[in-house]
């Protein structure tokens, strides 16, 4: 392991895995499968049930930065107990309908602004006349 890797587990927990993660995944987990952007997939040993959670334990640790967007449908999925079954054993294949992964754009130049947005690029519309601000009696 390089130092910079260990510096990263150690203090950073956006970034990857953790000392902690690491140490729990060579402990009791069992490696499924990774995904197109290198996310890797887990779960308990043998598939045991969680006895407080009452299902199978899963994680995923993310290739980089910790994303939850980044998580292919599919593996999603899986990961949220809606198929028992992890896509590479499945030969999963993405309906029509789904758009492929794109990073999320909050607090970008490519988010969201609604028209009248102070943060929006178009001009804001003149106040109309029809508010009356409440004032106390």
């Amino acid at each position: 392991m390089k130092l910079s890797d260990f510096i990263t587990e150690t203090f950073t927990w956006w970034n990857g895995q953790t000392m902690g993660t690491r140490f729990h995944t060579w402990r009791h987990g069992e490696f499924v499968g990774d995904d197109e952007f290198g996310n890797r997939y887990y779960r308990t040993k043998g598939g045991k049930i969680d006895p407080a959670l009452g299902f199978e334990r899963r994680w995923v640790i993310f290739n980089g930065y910790a994303e939850a967007t980044a998580i292919p449908p599919g593996w999603h999925a899986w990961m949220h107990q809606r198929s028992d079954v992890p896509p590479p054993k499945q030969d999963y294949v993405p309906h029509e309908w789904e758009k492929p992964h794109r990073p999320n754009p909050t607090g970008t130049a490519l988010a969201y602004r609604p028209p009248g947005s102070t943060l929006g690029l178009g001009h804001r519309p003149a106040v109309t006349g029809d508010y009356k601000a409440w004032t106390p009696e």
